[in-house]
């Protein structure tokens, strides 16, 4: 290891443009001629549109065009899809509705969109909104994904009756079925994972730009994969052809899944160019975003749990209901079945697992990946069920964990996965340890003797990363392959260029990639520059979500470098008239081993330019590229403990302490590492203790700003002490497991369950919030 290369503690390279102001983002874009959007939105969560009068916001001042649902339909642009085909139990594929980018005939969520005006300025474009009038026949809603099954509900979509998209099911029910009728001891749970918004820094934002010259599209955005951006906008929306499109995601602040998706408005700016003959740039505003973003969790599950007499699993229930919203989001099937119902083995030898899932439209905003995408959702199920058994039988929440832990590698679950390596043993102690887990008892005494309720609760989690190989993931309906790509320029001068089809909203891709070639040649990481987030730039890539950026984007990098190295020693090997295999990179030097021969890393690069002496039929140039498919997820795990403090007199819940024993893999930059988990835990217990979204009856979002909706703040959360344990994973070149999603899937159920613990009450809901556990030690009373 290098003072910069895998393994360094270097500081953000990316940093100093952030801190300083100069980072670029959509909304800093100026084109000339440019001109601002407004969208007129639903205020009904269910209605016809029976008329769209536009006749007055079109003699607003600056207003250059306002258009509707049917005249972007009569130019061909097609209707919004979800990529992953799911089927259900008896075969039949999932339900999709129709989602019109502008609502045409029916608005099914308030915030769904209906008009796009475009003005001179943002204000214009605002007030011309206002003008236009749209009426509506109010129709019945339902917001709750189990009272939408009911017979009698309101239906959203004539594609999917009784608004069932499928009724889908994984694992052996009937060996699950025979695993219960031999237990010992079932534990059962009615759980709910709460609805959340992501709430990104940055909203999101567009500027489509149609070149009629070129016949061709611009769109800057704010997306984590610009090029499944441009192959969807134009296989599948009919935008502009592939050839004829370019999308830019410049610098993006924050994504958390939720700029994973191609929404309405990036389509509608885009057409809006050329039907006006003008760019049209869209900002959203906080309370857009709350309403039209999509959104995450939202899960109703009831979970039982068979035990032996010796206190081993035998199998686990699971039956699910998870809210999809008004419509099918890009990925949102794959959620709560794909992601979430394979990680319900968690870290322990289940021998049999049945689970089921029903997924539903309702007259709220769509639901798709949010940080975690299904595994926080698996975790919660299940690490409230193993605490909550462990209370049942009496016996240390640790030791039942540590009894049916998996020990053996690589383990096949009964629910697809197959896990290749880990030691969960060894973040458990890590874990336990750190916490002074055996102390506890002591300081919950203590703080009786103060009036306070003391407790600990614990997650053993596992998740699956670098979702792969394409091969298996497109047998289970994913309509795209899940490789990543990147090319290694070398110039003339011996700079580097690293090209990667991943892209960076806040992760520290800048530094992290230059690191790996600054080990490899021991040049300086501010010789090398990373590419990312144009399709005019980088070929093709497949973006950046479930912690894939370092198993899958730095493994391409690393082919790629490979195949550099290999060509650089070739030359090197012919310029110094030495064997290729005796020559090695070190320091930027380029040397025969155990000589003093050498030449400096800018000297071969330049050789390889010149074309003077190159070795016999050798193209010039040092550049090359790879792509890379996993041959397997990543399985990152760990153990969090939680310790928390309440007033009983207020429900006031105050994390003591937060323990994070995480086992990543090989890490590349650990500084950058503990930034990702400290951010993951801080989203996770802003879901545990404050975090709810609620729609009324009508489906008006009751917590549509941060008036309503509480964020986490620095009084909320404590220091966090966290480590790491290391076992490579074995199917990437680097070892990498992934940490990006970690914190958010391990804290919430290790949140709850310290607090139920405190106040001897299980039947504790998401958020928890002072009022809800008032009322719980009242109820347990």
């Amino acid at each position: 290891m290098g003072v910069e290369g895998i393994g360094a503690r270097v500081l953000r390279k990316e940093d100093k443009r952030f801190l300083t102001g100069k980072g670029r983002y959509t909304d800093d874009m100026v084109v000339p001629g440019m001109k601002h959007a407004a969208f007129v939105r639903s205020a009904h969560a269910h209605a016809k549109i029976t008329g769209i009068d536009t006749a007055a916001a079109k003699k607003m001042p600056g207003v250059i065009g306002v258009m509707t649902g049917r005249e972007l339909k009569a130019d061909g642009i097609g209707n919004l899809i979800c990529g992953w085909m799911v089927h259900s139990k008896d075969g039949t594929p999932m339900k999709m509705g129709a989602w019109s980018p502008l609502a045409t005939d029916t608005v099914r969520y308030v915030g769904d969109g209906v008009v796009i005006v475009v003005a001179e300025t943002k204000g214009q474009a605002r007030d011309a909104a206002e003008a236009v009038e749209v009426t509506y026949e109010e129709l019945p809603v339902v917001v709750s994904a189990v009272e939408a099954l009911k017979d009698g509900a309101p239906q959203l979509h004539p594609e999917a009756p009784g608004n069932l998209i499928f009724d889908w099911d994984l694992g052996d029910e009937k060996a699950t079925n025979d695993a219960f009728a031999k237990a010992a001891h079932v534990t059962k749970m009615d759980i709910v994972n709460n609805r959340l918004v992501p709430n990104a820094m940055e909203p999101r934002a567009t500027l489509g730009v149609y070149d009629a010259a070129e016949d061709h599209y611009t769109c800057w955005t704010t997306s984590q994969n610009p090029h499944v951006a441009r192959l969807v906008m134009s296989a599948f929306y009919n935008v502009a052809p592939e050839n004829k499109l370019r999308v830019i995601a410049p610098d993006v602040g924050g994504g958390f899944g939720s700029k994973i998706y191609i929404y309405p408005e990036e389509i509608i700016c885009l057409w809006a160019s050329k039907k006006t003959g003008v760019p049209v740039k869209w900002v959203a505003d906080r309370s857009e975003s709350f309403l039209a973003d999509a959104h995450g969790r939202d899960h109703a599950t009831h979970a039982e749990l068979a035990l032996d007499k010796d206190n081993r699993i035998l199998g686990l229930k699971v039956q699910t209901v998870a809210n999809l919203g008004a419509y099918m989001s890009l990925f949102s099937s794959s959620v709560p079945t794909y992601l979430y119902a394979t990680l319900l083995s968690g870290q322990y030898d289940i021998p049999a697992i049945h689970a089921n899932v029903k997924t539903v439209y309702t007259n709220t905003a769509p639901v798709d990946a949010y940080r975690g995408a299904g595994r926080p959702e698996a975790t919660f199920v299940l690490e409230r069920i193993m605490e909550t058994a462990a209370r049942e039988l009496r016996v240390s929440p640790a030791e039942l964990r540590r009894k049916n832990f998996i020990r053996s590698f690589p383990h096949q679950t009964p629910v697809i996965m197959n896990y290749d390596a880990g030691d969960f043993d060894a973040t458990l102690d890590a874990g336990l340890k750190a916490a002074d887990y055996a102390g506890f008892e002591k300081r919950r005494e203590e703080a009786a003797k103060r009036g306070k309720l003391r407790g600990i609760g614990m997650s053993c989690y596992i998740e699956a990363c670098g979702i792969a190989p394409s091969a298996a993931v497109g047998s289970l309906g994913a309509g795209v392959g899940l490789w990543e790509s990147a090319e290694v320029r070398v110039n003339a001068v011996g700079t580097i260029e690293i090209l990667t089809g991943s892209h960076s909203h806040g992760q520290g891709h800048e530094t992290t990639f230059a690191q790996l070639a600054a080990e490899r040649f021991g040049v300086p990481i501010d010789s090398i520059s990373i590419v990312h987030g144009d399709t005019d730039k980088v070929q093709m890539g497949m973006g950046t979500y479930g912690s894939r950026s370092g198993a899958v984007g730095m493994s391409a990098i690393v082919k790629a470098l490979d195949k550099v190295e290999a060509k650089a020693k070739k030359i090197a090997a012919h310029l110094l008239e030495a064997d290729e295999a005796d020559i090695e990179i070190k320091n930027g030097d380029v040397r025969v081993a155990g000589t003093d021969k050498s030449l400096p890393w800018f000297q071969v690069a330049l050789a390889a330019y010149t074309a003077h002496n190159l070795p016999s039929g050798m193209e010039p140039g040092l550049k090359e590229g790879a792509f890379y498919d996993p041959s397997n997820f990543t399985f990152p795990g760990g153990c969090h403990i939680c310790e928390v403090e309440i007033d009983p007199e207020t429900g006031v819940t105050e994390i003591i302490q937060f323990v994070a024993a995480d086992d990543f893999g090989k890490i590349i930059n650990p500084m950058i590492v503990e930034g990702q988990v400290h951010g993951g835990i801080a989203q996770g217990i802003g879901q545990a203790l404050l975090e709810g979204t609620h729609y009324d009856d009508s489906g008006q979002l009751l917590t549509a700003s941060y008036m309503d909706y509480t964020m986490p703040r620095a009084q909320n959360l404590p220091s966090f002490n966290i480590m790491t344990t290391e076992t490579p994973c074995p199917s990437n070149p680097l070892g990498i497991k992934g940490c990006g999603e970690a914190g958010a899937i391990g804290s919430p159920p290790a949140v709850i369950n310290a607090i139920t613990d405190a106040i001897h009450n299980n039947d504790l809901t998401m958020p928890a919030t002072p009022q809800t556990v008032w009322a719980a030690i009242q109820a347990a009373k």
